[in-house]
């Protein structure tokens, strides 16, 4: 297929007043748009002859289909590209939008993890969707590391941060391990750690275990290839993200089809294990991106769409994201600036807490 913003130069006046006629309805009806009820929204006076004429135009370009054969039309996912990428209008934040969610945000006492708690309840209730929250990962130095036996096939791993934060993770140490063997791993990484981030150590322990396999025994070596899996555990990215107003996406009972797009859009909620590639949707540049259906990676089966923004931290490095997900017939127009204010918004109160 061909460019889509070649296709949508292509058309003549006509022909874009109906296709952005057909998708504005739908978006805010999610009914087809029949040829009849769009000749009384025209500018132009024609028949509802002329107007079936340049849908079937419109839908041999692959703009729009048909869901029945009897009914109306509705915008393809390439159409909704087109219109997103050539003729969406993005209005200015709603004062009311903008009051909820800075009187939501105003309470920047606490954590770091309940205010963007609080932003994902403050996103989902001004837009009626579900919200997505991708929290920053902890960046602060490590000063200590400690293994905690807490029974024969439980543990903890102890991380201290520089700056007082302190996270426990429990996990299954190797088999055979003895009080001895976890001060001598503790030992191991402490020697390492000073001065260095979570993420630095990680790259940097396994060149180490290597260069000083002889200097660790078997089962301390066993003990901190654990604390390497625990660091690098897909449970704990899938902390980082924040989901609210799941329910919104049920309020208006559908089709079948539409109940079971939702149900399939829940499961790859409760399973998404790889949170980075949320991330990596936003790395492209700054600003809203908006991804339709397919093109939504991370819950393509579901045929959802994405409103997405990341936020920076002081240094203007990417360190999380904000994100409305729902049907393809989002407001986009409404949204765009909904979760573009509230990124910038959150990167300014954690820029403020550093």
């Amino acid at each position: 297929m061909s460019n889509p913003n070649n296709i949508l130069e292509d058309l003549n006046d006509r022909s874009r007043e109906v296709f952005r006629a057909v998708v504005e309805s739908y978006l805010e009806s999610g009914d087809p748009v029949g040829s009849r009820t769009l000749t009384r929204s025209l500018s132009e006076k024609v028949s509802a002859a002329t107007v079936r004429n340049v849908m079937q135009d419109l839908e041999f370009l692959g703009l729009l289909d048909s869901p029945h054969v009897s009914a109306g039309r509705v915008p393809t996912q390439l159409g909704l590209r087109m219109f997103v990428d050539g003729l969406l209008e993005v209005g200015d934040l709603n004062i009311k939008d903008r009051e909820k969610i800075d009187a939501t945000l105003g309470r920047n006492a606490g954590d770091v993890g309940g205010m963007l708690d609080r932003v994902g309840a403050a996103l989902s209730g001004v837009t009626q969707g579900a919200s997505l929250v991708l929290t920053p990962k902890h960046e602060a130095e490590i000063r200590h590391i400690e293994f905690v036996s807490l029974a024969h096939d439980r543990a903890l791993v102890v991380l201290v941060f520089s700056d007082g934060h302190v996270e426990n993770r429990l996990f299954t140490p190797p088999p055979g391990q003895t009080p001895s063997s976890m001060r001598e791993a503790a030992n191991f990484l402490n020697a390492l750690i000073e001065g260095k981030t979570l993420s630095e150590v990680q790259r940097q322990i396994q060149k180490e275990i290597r260069a000083r396999r002889q200097e660790i025994d078997s089962l301390a070596h066993a003990m901190i290839e654990s604390g390497l899996a625990v660091w690098e555990d897909d449970g704990s990215e899938q902390a980082r993200l924040i989901v609210r107003g799941r329910a919104n996406l049920l309020a208006e009972p559908g089709a079948a089809e539409e109940l079971e797009r939702i149900r399939t859009l829940f499961d790859d909620l409760e399973r998404k294990r790889d949170i980075a590639e949320f991330l990596e949707l936003t790395e492209d540049g700054e600003g809203v991106r908006i991804f339709i259906g397919s093109e939504n990676k991370l819950f393509s089966l579901s045929g959802s769409s994405l409103v997405v923004s990341p936020y920076m931290n002081a240094d203007r490095k990417i360190i999380g994201a904000v994100g409305v997900i729902g049907p393809t017939r989002l407001n986009y127009g409404r949204i765009v600036p909904i979760v573009d204010y509230t990124a910038q918004l959150v990167g300014k109160l954690l820029s403020d807490r550093s």
